[in-house]
């Protein structure tokens, strides 16, 4: 058979049929981005403490029956704890003032038995003050982000079914299980849609009982970690997949620490972005893949690493280096759908982007977890994902180079890509970058 861009390379690169495609799948993953930033302000944990009931109480120990404690250096109310409202009582009744006759670190202190007061200043309320998910049950916190991320997912899959409707299987994907006709209708019609007239006969020399075309086991999961140059691949792209995604995830969950009011803390870590993805499409055209990525998790991790460096007095600076890490970390992730793409043959590559994605997805649903971290030591959770980050630019090491080569058809193809020569960039007129609507075309 010829090789499949030959026999499709009538349609053009960008015809109206690519387009429509593009703009398609553009449009499935929009309400992604509401629903991920969605969850910033529902869980975001506002200003409390413990609440304290009409009491005939002087406003003398209502100012002072918070206790005051010292948190990552700086002194701030009790969030979790007051003085025993009963002893508190019998003082204010005896006339007794605060700090003057009463030495308050002597004082037995109780949880928030009566619940909490929440700040209005920023939101009304949130899930988090709703229903009470602080203090002993700081963990609750977590669990409610991850369960909106899973409600996220569970949209994106709706999602993907509805675009599945209005966008035409894979070509290839359908040569590659002997539904040759099937195959040549959809390219018909893309030419139709582009206007341009399609051969007679446009895959010649198909044998339906190829056996390179139809293996004699089926490949599925299992295929990806059964001979070790795959299993390697995958593992290694598991790694990447799930640190871009646990890094990704957790900057953006972290945006309401980036200013005091946090739609502007949302607007800059969502600005962000939009560079990152200029950045990841030149990246794409002009650089290989391999060299991309460890270059982009090593300035992601270093630049997180260097947060706990920063001092106090240059916040500014704090917060440019976790946007720096955002940047980078975004370029990654749109970076790796076309990079693991091209590792594999048509026959496992969307099995493999689903592992990778769904291995991706465990990180996500972490990500609330690692912050929580924080309250242990305030650096902890950007240590962690710059320690990620770090050791999988290391693990990228012995990928294979995909940038400027044909596709693999086969398993066979795939295992004969050397994967240990450094990457070098070669003059352009010899590289044909491979930059295809693949998943669909």
């Amino acid at each position: 058979m010829h090789d499949y861009d030959e026999s499709t390379a009538f349609l053009g690169q960008w015809g109206r049929f690519q387009q429509v495609v593009f703009f398609l799948l553009c449009a499935s993953i929009v309400p992604n981005g509401f629903g991920v930033f969605s969850v910033v302000f529902l869980t975001d944990i506002p200003r409390h403490n413990c609440l304290i009931p009409e009491e005939n109480l002087t406003q003398d120990w209502r100012d002072a029956i918070i206790p005051i404690e010292v948190v990552n250096g700086k002194q701030e109310q009790s969030r979790c704890s007051r003085y025993r409202l009963d002893v508190v009582r019998n003082l204010s009744a005896q006339g007794f003032i605060p700090g003057r006759d009463v030495n308050l670190t002597e004082l037995e202190q109780e949880g928030c038995v009566d619940g909490w007061s929440y700040s209005k200043d920023i939101y009304q309320s949130t899930v988090v003050s709703e229903f009470d998910l602080v203090c002993r049950d700081q963990w609750k916190q977590p669990f409610t982000s991850t369960a909106c991320f899973l409600g996220i997912l569970v949209g994106s899959f709706i999602s993907g079914q509805l675009s599945d409707r209005l966008i035409p299987e894979s070509p290839r994907w359908l040569l590659s299980q002997g539904r040759v006709e099937e195959a040549e209708v959809i390219v018909r019609k893309a030419a139709k849609t582009n206007r341009v007239e399609a051969p007679m006969v446009i895959f010649k020399d198909y044998s339906a009982h190829d056996d390179d075309r139809h293996p004699q086991e089926p490949l599925n999961v299992i295929s990806l970690v059964k001979t070790q140059s795959v299993r390697s691949t995958t593992v290694i792209l598991c790694l990447v997949w799930f640190s871009l995604s646990i890094g990704y995830y957790g900057l953006s969950l972290n945006t309401s620490r980036l200013h005091a009011n946090p739609y502007i803390s949302c607007f800059i870590s969502a600005a962000v972005e939009v560079p990152a993805y200029i950045s990841c499409w030149l990246t794409l055209k002009y650089f290989p893949r391999r060299l991309s990525v460890i270059f982009i998790l090593l300035i992601g991790g270093v630049s997180l690493y260097l947060i706990q460096l920063v001092p106090e007095t240059l916040s500014e600076l704090a917060v440019a280096l976790e946007m720096l890490g955002k940047l980078v970390i975004t370029n990654g992730t749109s970076l790796m759908y076309p990079y693991t793409a091209e590792l594999y043959p048509t026959v496992l590559r969307n099995t493999a982007e689903g592992v990778c994605i769904t291995v991706s997805r465990i990180g996500s649903c972490l990500a609330p977890f690692l912050l929580q971290l924080r309250e242990s030591f305030e650096y902890l959770p950007y240590n962690i994902l710059g320690t990620l980050a770090v050791v999988s630019a290391f693990a990228v090491l012995f990928l294979p180079e995909s940038f400027g080569k044909p596709l693999p058809q086969s398993i066979q193809q795939m295992q004969k890509r050397e994967s240990m020569k450094c990457p070098c960039i070669t003059r352009k007129e010899h590289l044909k970058p491979v930059v295809h609507l693949e998943s669909r075309l």
